[in-house]
This record gives structure tokens, C-alpha cells and sequence, in this order.
């Protein structure tokens, strides 16, 4: 494989406001609060020992980002700048909503996503998947569209249960405050199931591309393009966990992967919306 293409990622998140959202014709002399999203307290699913909630104090988000540097940095070998060593933090953290499960018996956290809303993305002024992605045409959903990141599992956690109580929340989440599209970055290793130098990725697309893409008005283009058609593509090759979870309710690919070069990933734009869920995780995650 030729070598990648060096990273260049012109943009100022807070720079990025005007551009997504509509100016109005006086500005505030500062940035309002953001309305406080409806959250719930924690909940102890006894049968598997875990505790679902939402992060209310520092503390909690610092445990979340405990799990992220262990699972990002010691165990997929990301670069992460971060201004407190052995954690995972970056400038979107202050303005989202953070969901932890914790094991019962030790109270640690082994699973997290984090989430954030319309009106926090507002107020910093992007979402993190505009620094990877054009989402001009993305631009009418904004004000129902939460962004998902940060996904992770402690690695003795991975069976399942984890993962399902994770969506259950953020399901109940969107219901509650009445949102309805949710998007993120899914990221493929570029060693992935023994297959190295990114052909993984490129083969996961090119299947994903012919089976699950989004409605054209929809599809965004990747900042820093993975060279796919520099890489092998035929290989027969399952994407991620994370990926076929996804996309089992529902979600659909919006366009080609950028390359993440700090988490040497291809990272993949997924759009999920509530109205697209299948009726057996509709019934399971909401009820209805």
C-alpha cells in the first residue's frame, strides 16, 4: 500500500457555526445555554449485575474517560493530546452527555457512549463528525440529530449485555427528548481481522456501498479520504462488532471512510434514525 496521505483538517470547530446553522440577524454577545436535556436516574438490571446511567458529576465523566484511554490508547494503540494523563479527552467532552454501565459488585465503568444534543452542538459550533465529514446535506436534520462517539466496551465485557443496555438508554433517550436521528463515526482498525494495511476497511466499504448507503440526498463526503482505490477491496471480510450492530437497526452508511490518523482508522459516516428501528428493537428498547 502507498503511504497515506498526511492529515489536513483546515477547519476551527467553533469556526464551523456560521456554516451549519443559520446566523441570526443580531448575535448574542455570548453563547446561551443550551436547554438541559431530559435524562433519567440509574438503572440496576440485577440479572446481569449492571448499573445504566448517565454521568451527573466529574467524577463520572473522568471514569468514562479512564475506560476510552484503556480501550483507544492501550489496547488499539491511538494517539491521543490529552491535558490529564490515562484518559481519553478532547474539546467536545464539556458539551456532551456522557452514558456509563458499571459493573455492580465494583462499581467500574466497562462500557460508555457519549452523546451530543442539537443544542450543544450549537453552541460549540460543530459536531465531531464535521471534522472528519462534509455534512452540508445533513444540514436540515441538525435540530433532531444527536452525533453518538466515544463507543466502548472494557474488553471483559463484550458479550453483549453491555452494549444492548447501552442502546436501550440511548433509545429511551431520544424518545424522551423527542429526537429523532442519531449519526457517528464507526471505525474499522486498519488491522483488522489479520488483514493490515487498511484493505479490511476498504473491502467492508466496498461491500457496505452495495447494500446499505443512504438515500442520496443524504450521502456526505469524507475531509481526508481513505485511498481505497489505492487498496485491495475484494477481500472477504466481516466489519466490526460495533458495525453489524448498527447496522441490524437499521443504520445506513453515508459515504465513503476518512482516515482517522491519530486512532489509525478508517472511520465510516452512519446515520440511524428511530423511525427506521426494526419492530423487535422497538418493542425490546422502547416498548412500543
Amino acid at each position: 500500500m502507498k503511504e497515506l496521505p498526511n492529515p489536513t483538517f483546515p477547519l476551527s470547530q467553533i469556526g464551523l457555526r456560521a456554516a451549519l446553522w443559520p446566523t441570526p440577524a443580531t448575535a448574542p454577545a455570548s453563547v446561551p445555554e443550551a436547554p438541559a436535556a431530559v435524562l433519567v436516574p440509574p438503572v440496576v438490571d440485577a440479572r446481569q449485575g449492571i448499573t445504566v446511567s448517565w454521568a451527573r458529576h466529574l467524577d463520572d465523566v473522568r471514569a468514562a474517560q479512564r475506560l476510552r484511554h484503556e480501550v483507544f490508547v492501550g489496547e488499539m494503540g491511538a494517539r491521543v493530546s490529552t491535558p490529564l494523563a490515562g484518559h481519553d479527552i478532547d474539546l467536545f467532552d464539556d458539551f456532551c452527555e456522557h452514558l456509563l454501565v458499571r459493573e455492580e459488585l465494583t462499581q467500574q465503568v466497562i462500557g460508555t457512549y457519549r452523546v451530543l444534543t442539537p443544542a450543544q452542538a450549537r453552541r460549540v459550533g460543530s459536531t465531531y463528525s464535521d471534522t472528519e465529514f462534509d455534512l452540508t446535506r445533513l444540514r436540515d436534520l441538525r435540530e433532531r440529530m444527536v452525533e453518538l462517539g466515544r463507543s466502548c466496551v472494557h474488553p471483559d465485557h463484550r458479550q453483549g449485555g453491555v452494549i444492548l443496555a447501552l442502546w436501550g438508554a440511548l433509545a429511551g433517550f431520544m424518545h424522551r427528548n423527542k429526537l429523532d436521528t442519531m449519526i457517528g463515526c464507526a471505525s474499522i482498525p486498519m488491522s483488522h481481522n489479520g488483514v493490515t494495511s487498511g484493505d479490511a476497511a476498504a473491502s467492508i466499504w466496498r461491500q457496505l456501498s452495495a447494500s446499505h448507503m443512504a438515500p442520496i440526498q443524504y450521502q456526505v463526503q469524507p475531509r481526508l479520504p481513505l485511498p481505497v482505490e489505492r487498496l485491495d477491496g475484494g477481500l472477504d471480510v466481516e466489519p466490526p462488532a460495533l458495525i453489524k450492530g448498527y447496522l441490524r437497526l437499521g443504520a445506513k452508511v453515508l459515504g465513503a471512510p476518512a482516515w482517522d490518523p491519530d486512532f489509525n482508522t478508517a472511520d465510516l459516516p452512519m446515520l440511524m434514525r428511530i423511525d427506521d428501528l426494526p419492530a423487535r428493537y422497538r418493542k425490546h428498547f422502547l416498548g412500543a
